[in-house]
């Protein structure tokens, strides 16, 4: 199992006061010196928080994996082309929302997402879907091309450790009905250093996206510990 660290809100902390620092940049590089198997950044269409110059950058800079989450839009796919990212997660956006609030609802979707991720994966990025733990859904998501999709594990981690057996079921279930699809299986939201535990017993969750709790963490014992502290966990050291 692998980690993904999102350093979205290091640049929310710059941009509570429109400064330079920090820097996002900075943070990538101290999440793999913490052990990080890559970087995430989400860019928004209003660029609250991370902006192309910090994908940019990071994507020069960094030597593991970078994943963009960002909405099917066609001014997004043109910074995918461009900057070509290892990964692009395809999410739902808001306005006004404080994070994102569900996974991509597939079944109700009028674009056409099939020839959008196509387009993507021509220029050589691996194309994924954020979705809840719905089978239909990851379906859905493997009949339209993509190559993998993140499992929504917001209602999960809203739940108390004696409400999560259902949760946890069902998350399962998406996941090997992805695996059957012939989808990677990556898995993010409101994850943090307690309530990952019980998600290493689904074995085909190959990826964990996390970012809110190793920044606040890191707050208290800097970036690089608090991201090798995460990475112990996932890879089962302690």
């Amino acid at each position: 199992m692998e980690l993904s660290v999102n350093v979205d809100h290091i640049a929310s902390l710059r941009e509570a006061r429109k400064e330079e620092i920090p820097d996002p940049i900075y943070a990538a590089v101290e999440a793999e010196l913490g052990g990080a198997d890559g970087i995430t950044v989400h860019l928004r269409g209003d660029r609250r928080h991370i902006k192309e110059r910090d994908l940019q950058l990071i994507n020069k800079v960094i030597k593991t994996d970078l994943t963009l989450e960002m909405a099917a839009t066609q001014e997004m796919a043109s910074i995918a082309v461009r900057v070509k990212p290892d990964y692009v997660t395809l999410v739902s956006e808001s306005p006004g929302e404080v994070t994102t609030q569900g996974g991509m609802n597939l079944l109700n979707i009028k674009e056409d997402l099939k020839l959008f991720i196509s387009n993507l994966r021509e220029n050589g990025i691996i194309v994924g879907i954020f979705v809840d733990p719905d089978i239909e859904q990851v379906k859905e998501a493997a009949r339209i091309g993509a190559q993998y999709i993140e499992i929504n594990t917001n209602e999960y981690s809203k739940l108390k450790r004696n409400q999560i057996r259902n949760e946890i079921i069902k998350i399962a279930r998406a996941a090997k009905a992805a695996r059957r699809e012939g989808l990677d299986i990556h898995a993010g939201h409101g994850l943090n250093y307690q309530n990952i535990n019980s998600l290493l017993t689904v074995s085909e969750i190959t990826n964990f996206s996390i970012g809110f709790a190793i920044i606040v963490r890191a707050v208290f014992v800097g970036l690089r510990q608090a991201t090798n502290e995460m990475v112990q966990i996932i890879k089962g050291v302690r």
